[in-house]
Parts: structure tokens; C-alpha cells; sequence
């Protein structure tokens, strides 16, 4: 079977972008009052979760210093449910990752899995936060506010600084309760969860950060601690409308160069794949997409696979780097069990495309619609088939770069990763 040829496109989305991070948190700082807030020798923990966010090591280095020029002694708490193996190592391995660690941020990290209950909502869920958010005299909470790869909220109320509040904080133990009710216990009573840890705990604000399209940084805001529902449901409606997407809806098939945490907490973003595969629950109307080849898996996600389950075919490759124990705690945390199923295990991407386009009945490979990204979370650039071309050309937003092409594998069998950048 030949495979068809593919050109590179660039697509122009609108949104702005922080230049200057540094001198924004100190704005920021400036206008939530930073000094009249604090103390010298205040013990402050800083909230670090464990999503991909653009600039967070950046972000949070610049809190610390913000905080030092006051006199303040903060503290990095890495603040995620069941990541990192759900252990106080394997957390300070997800942040190093990401490149928040000690000596470039300049505070200390520390990591405990402990809790204590802290207060209970309305409807009597128990609510847990961090020994060492405790033993400090105050927080920040810092989070990347955008849709959930889970749920649509009514309340506008999905991944953000609540989220960070109610799971962050609250840890494995937290995560577990809330998934322990599927959906409608991340949709429906983290916001409750979350508002009370607000409430109970001295946050000094709260530091919600927005991306668009590019995966930049467009918006950092510092919100007071009692209008951060309301300013996070606002930020939520701003992330959605800048969100990237996949150039068509119809695909034949969608190649992905990675999976990871480091991109999505499910891997690959469902809002983007157009898969939730969640029991009992509706999978979105668009894209429609026949089938997912997962090429590899990123190493900033130490093994853990979630979100496999999400595509149809991988490789040997992805499958070698598969840490059983980090995956399975985290699929059994969530209790998205088929995000977890591992898709059937072909030997290379070669073989992977052609597997693909063999299932794709009464299409010839030449026409058959295939959309290749290097992930879910950088689609500035991504490939097309050259079936897709006449569609393309119509778009306003898309760039067609160059003439169609076939596509070099390497003796493995392997296609050369994708870069994500210009």
C-alpha cells in the first residue's frame, strides 16, 4: 500500500501574548497589594500542579521573587491528585519535568502526600488539604484556567484555580473522593470542594493564568481570593474562544507524534480529538475522527500512559516506555477506565498508518483524509494528506507551506518528530 504524499500547513489563530513575564507578575503584584498582605518571615506555599503550562517555571520563579523582596519565605507545594505515581518523589519528578525545580525557582519544593480534613461542603463531602500548605501561614494558587478534558460545566467552573483548590490541594485523597462519583463529582461537587479549601485557608489570591491557541501565555491575572469564582468563570469563557483546533472536522485518520501529561491530563485533549470515552457519558459531535495512531510517549510523562485508551493503534516504541504502576494509580484515581485500555501495539509508524488506512474501508490510501500534529497541545503546524489540499485552500486562517511530499521513515520505521515551533 502506498501512503499519500503530505504538505505542511501553518495555521493563524487570533489571541494575545505576554512578552515580558517578569515585569507582568510584578504588575500583578502591585495590583492585588502584595505588601499589605504579607509579613516578613510569612512561610507562604506556592501551588504547583503538574499540567503542561507555558512559562510556569518562569511564572512561579517570579512569585518567589515578588515574595522575597517583601521578606516573605515561600515554599513550592506540588499540588496534584494522583500524578507522579501518587507519591511525594514521584510529584517532585513530575515538576522537575517541567522544569520547576529548587535551584531555578529558588525556593524549596515540599512533598507529602498528608492531609487533614479541613471542613466539609453543604452536602457533607469531607474536605482535605496539604499538611504543608498548612503548616505555612498563607497560599497562592496558581492555575491555568481553560476547558476540562472531562466535562462541560454550567457553572463555567472547569479546569482552573478551584479545580487546583478542591484536587491540588486536597491531594490523592481529595481525587480519590471526587472521582469516587464519576463525573458528577468533578463536574458537579469539586466547585463546592474547592470554595470551601478557599474559604477555610488564608489564600492571599489566587493567579490564574490563560494560553491561546499557541500554547503562549496570554493572559496572567492575580485575583482576590473572594472573586476568583466569579473572574474564573470570565477567564474560562476568554480560553475557550481562543482554543485551537484541528484544521477539518472529518479525518480519516489523525496521526499524533506524542501523548503525554506534559500536553494534556488525559494525554491527548479530548476537546481537540473529540473523544471523552467515558462510561455513561456523550462523546462530542466534532471532530469525527475514523482512527488515532499515538506514536510515542512523551518523557516529561515518566511512563504514565492515560489517555492511550483514547487512540486506536500505537507503536512498540510507545509501549516500551509504558510504566504500568504510574498509569494504572492514575486511571483507578480518575475511574476513566477506558482511557486506560491499551489500543492494539503495531510495530512502527509505518506499519501503524498502514494498519489505519487498511481499516478505512473503500477509501484509497490517495484520498483517504489524514491530519498528523505533533500533539494535542502545539497545532500551529501540523501535516496533510494531499487529499486535503482543495479543502485547505479555502480556509482564510491556514497557510499551505511548500509542495506535498512523502513522508521519510527511518530504518526503524519511525517518522522524525515533528517540530512544534517555528
Amino acid at each position: 500500500m502506498l501512503l499519500p504524499k503530505f504538505v505542511k500547513v501553518k495555521q493563524h489563530f487570533n489571541g494575545p501574548k505576554i512578552d515580558d513575564i517578569e515585569a507582568e507578575i510584578s504588575k500583578q503584584m502591585e495590583a492585588i497589594r502584595l505588601s499589605d498582605k504579607v509579613k516578613p518571615g510569612m512561610k507562604v506555599a506556592i501551588t504547583a500542579g503538574s499540567r503542561g503550562i507555558a512559562n510556569i517555571a518562569l511564572i512561579i520563579k517570579n512569585v518567589v521573587n515578588e515574595l522575597k523582596k517583601l521578606g516573605v519565605e515561600p515554599r513550592i507545594i506540588p499540588t496534584m491528585g494522583s500524578h507522579g505515581g501518587a507519591t511525594a518523589e514521584g510529584q517532585i519528578e513530575v515538576l522537575e519535568g517541567l522544569g520547576v525545580t529548587e535551584d531555578y525557582c529558588g525556593a524549596p519544593i515540599l512533598s507529602s502526600m498528608e492531609v487533614t480534613q479541613i471542613g466539609e461542603t453543604p452536602a457533607g463531602l469531607a474536605v482535605y488539604a496539604d499538611n504543608n500548605i498548612l503548616a505555612s501561614d498563607a497560599v497562592i494558587v496558581i492555575a491555568r484556567i481553560k476547558v476540562h478534558t472531562d466535562f462541560k460545566s454550567s457553572q463555567w467552573i472547569e479546569s482552573g484555580i478551584v479545580k487546583m483548590a478542591a484536587i491540588g490541594i486536597g491531594k490523592h485523597k481529595q481525587a480519590l473522593l471526587l472521582h469516587s462519583y464519576g463525573i458528577h463529582g468533578i463536574r458537579d461537587l469539586m466547585p463546592a470542594v474547592g470554595q470551601v479549601t478557599l474559604d477555610k485557608l488564608n489564600v492571599l489570591f489566587g493567579l490564574g493564568i490563560v494560553e491561546n491557541a499557541f500554547d503562549q501565555t496570554a493572559i496572567i491575572e492575580a485575583i482576590e481570593a473572594k472573586q476568583i469564582v466569579e473572574r474564573e468563570q470570565a477567564l474560562l469563557k476568554i480560553s475557550k474562544s481562543m482554543m485551537p483546533k484541528l484544521p477539518v472536522d472529518d479525518i480519516d485518520v489523525l496521526f499524533v507524534d506524542e501523548i503525554g501529561k506534559n500536553y494534556s491530563g488525559t494525554g491527548m485533549d479530548t476537546n481537540i480529538i473529540g473523544r471523552m470515552r467515558i462510561l455513561g457519558e456523550e462523546e462530542l459531535d466534532s471532530p469525527r475522527i475514523k482512527y488515532i495512531v499515538a506514536s510515542d510517549l512523551s518523557e516529561p510523562s515518566h511512563g504514565n500512559a492515560l489517555g492511550m485508551g483514547l487512540a486506536d493503534l500505537t507503536t512498540k516504541r510507545f509501549f516500551d516506555k509504558i510504566d504500568m504502576k504510574i498509569t494504572n494509580e492514575n486511571v483507578i484515581t480518575s475511574s476513566f477506565i477506558m482511557r486506560g485500555m491499551i489500543p492494539m501495539v503495531i510495530d512502527n509508524d509505518r506499519e501503524a498508518l498502514h494498519v489505519a488506512l487498511r481499516c478505512n474501508w473503500g477509501i484509497e490510501s490517495s484520498q483517504a483524509r489524514i491530519v498528523r500534529v505533533p500533539n494535542t497541545l502545539h497545532l500551529k503546524y501540523v501535516y496533510v494528506s494531499e487529499a486535503l489540499v482543495p479543502e485547505i485552500q479555502k480556509l482564510s486562517h491556514i497557510e499551505i507551506l511548500g509542495q506535498p511530499k512523502p513522508l521519510q521513515f527511518d530504518e526503524n520505521g519511525y517518522l522524525p518528530k515533528m517540530a512544534e515551533h517555528d
